[in-house]
C-alpha cells in the first residue's frame, strides 16, 4: 500500500498529471451521481471507493450515491437493475460485465452507445484489441471496462500445505491424491460456499477447462464442441467427485465465507476468481498461494468488469465524466490494487500491484484466453443463467446424465447447438 506523506509528493504531482486531460470545470458542477454496482466485500468495496476518490477530487460539488446490491457476480443486483431500467428509474451508471452480459438491458432501448468517448479518451490505444472485441455488441461499444479479472485461480492456505508437506495438484489424479490425505488430517480439501447458486457453476468452469483445453472448452459456447460431448460426461464425473471433499456447511456460505475456511488454516483450496485476492488482503491475510486449478496451467479464463450509460441517466454529465475517470488510467490504478484484479488499460504502473497481480498481468499477456460463461464474457445472460442454475442442482443431485442433457438443451435453446 502506499504512505501518504506531508506536501506535495511526486506521487501527487503524477496523479495531477493523469487528471488534467478532464474538464477544468470539475469544481464547479454539482448534482448527484448514482452508481449501481454489486460490490460490497472487503477489497470490492475499497476499490470502489478508490475510484470515487478520484472522482471527487475532481468533482468535490458532486454527491455519489454508491447504490450496491449485495450478491457476488451480480446474482440480485441484475433483477433489480433490469426492473429499474424498464421501469423509467436507471441510475446514472452501472456496473455491467463486459461481454454478451450487456444483451440483457437491451441496449438499442435503454443504454446509449459510447463509441464517441472511446474515441475522444483514446482508449482504442490503451486497452487490449481482444477486450476491445469483447466489449462491441452490435457495432458499438456499450459500456468502459475498469479491468481484467482471473476466474480460474485455486487458492490455497500456505499453512495447511506446508505442515502436511504437500504441493499444489497440477492433475486432478493429484488432486485427489491430495485430498484424501488431508481430508485424514480433518482438513477440508475443498472449500465452496455456493449459497448465492453462481459458485458452483464458476468452479466447473476451471474443471471444464482442465478437461477439455482451451479450444474444447471455447467451442461449448460456439457450437463446436457438443455439450453431449464425452469430456463434458468425464468433467461432471471429476467435479461431482470432488463436490465429496467439500464442507458440510457450503450451502450456508458465500465465496468470501468459504475463503475464511483458509484464512482459519480448516480448509485447503478454493477454486475461485482473483477478487479473492483483494478480500484476503482486506482481512490482512497474507499466507495464502495460488495456482492454476487442474489442468489449467496455461489457461487464462477472462472477465471484465465495466460500466454502461443508460439513455435515460438522471445526471448525464456526470455521469459521463464518470464514464472517463473509470477508463482513465489514475482511476484504474486507484481502484484494481485494491480491487485484486489488473487494469484493463496496459499502461497502469505494474510497481502498484502485489505479487499476485503482477503474475497474473504477466498470465493476461502470455496465455491462452477464454471467456467466463459465469461472469458474462462467454454467453448471453439467458444461457448463462441455465447453465448457472444446472451447476447449482448438480450440487444436490449429482446425476451427471440429467445435467448434461440439460446442459446440452440450453444450448440448443440458445441457438448454438443442432
Amino acid at each position: 500500500m502506499i504512505r501518504h506523506a506531508r506536501g506535495l509528493t511526486v506521487l501527487s504531482l503524477l496523479v495531477i498529471l493523469a487528471l488534467a486531460p478532464f474538464s477544468s470545470a470539475g469544481a464547479a458542477m454539482g448534482g448527484k451521481l448514482e452508481i449501481f454496482s454489486w460490490w460490497t466485500a472487503g477489497g470490492e468495496a475499497e476499490g470502489l471507493s478508490g475510484m470515487f476518490s478520484v472522482y471527487k477530487k475532481l468533482y468535490p460539488g458532486v454527491e455519489i450515491v454508491n447504490a450496491t446490491v449485495a450478491g457476488g457476480a451480480g446474482t440480485n443486483a441484475k433483477a433489480v437493475l433490469a426492473t429499474r431500467l424498464t421501469g423509467g428509474d436507471p441510475p446514472d451508471s452501472f456496473q455491467v460485465h463486459a461481454g454478451l452480459e450487456v444483451q440483457k438491458y437491451d441496449p438499442a432501448g435503454f443504454l446509449d452507445p459510447l463509441d464517441a468517448i472511446f474515441k475522444s479518451e483514446g482508449w482504442e490505444k490503451v486497452f487490449p484489441s481482444g477486450l476491445l472485441t469483447l466489449l462491441r455488441y452490435q457495432s458499438h461499444y456499450w459500456s468502459v471496462p475498469v479491468n481484467i479479472h482471473r476466474a480460474n485461480v485455486m487458492w490455497y492456505s500456505k499453512k495447511v500445505f506446508t505442515a502436511s508437506y504437500l504441493t499444489p495438484p497440477k492433475t486432478f489424479d493429484e488432486f485427489f491424491k491430495v485430498a484424501d490425505a488431508l481430508k485424514a488430517k480433518g482438513i477440508v480439501p475443498f472449500v465452496l460456499g455456493d449459497k448465492e447458486g453462481w459458485e458452483a457453476g464458476h468452479a466447473f468452469e476451471a474443471v471444464l477447462i482442465g478437461t477439455l483445453g482451451p479450444d474444447g472448452y471455447r467451442g461449448l459456447w460456439t457450437g463446436k464442441t457438443q455439450w453431449t460431448d464425452t469430456r463434458v460426461t468425464s468433467a461432471l464425473n471429476t467435479f461431482k467427485r470432488m463436490l465429496t471433499y467439500t464442507n458440510s456447511d457450503h450451502a450456508a456460505l458465500t465465496w468470501d465465507g468459504a475463503g475464511q475456511y483458509l484464512i482459519d488454516a480448516k480448509g485447503a483450496m478454493e477454486i475461485m476468481g482473483d477478487w479473492e485476492n483483494g478480500w484476503f488482503q482486506s482481512k490482512n491475510y497474507a499466507d495464502y498461494g495460488w495456482a492454476p486449478p487442474p489442468g489449467n496451467t496455461g489457461v487464462f479464463d477472462a472477465l471484465s468488469d465495466s460500466f454502461s450509460l443508460p439513455k435515460k441517466a438522471p445526471d448525464r454529465e456526470n455521469a459521463v465524466n464518470w464514464l472517463k475517470v473509470a477508463g482513465s488510467r489514475a482511476g484504474q490504478e486507484a481502484f484494481n490494487p485494491k480491487k485484486g484484479s489488473i487494469c484493463a488499460r496496459t499502461d497502469c504502473n505494474q510497481s502498484l500491484f502485489n505479487a499476485y497481480l503482477q503474475s497474473a498481468a504477466k498470465d493476461w499477456r502470455s496465455n491462452a484466453l477464454v471467456p467466463s460463461v459465469i461472469h458474462g464474457a462467454a454467453s448471453f445472460e439467458s444461457w448463462a443463467t441455465q447453465y448457472k442454475d444446472a451447476l447449482a442442482l448438480f450440487v444436490t443431485s449429482g446425476d451427471v446424465a440429467k445435467t448434461q442433457a440439460t446442459l446440452q438443451a440450453a444450448c440448443k435453446d440458445a441457438g448454438v447447438c443442432k
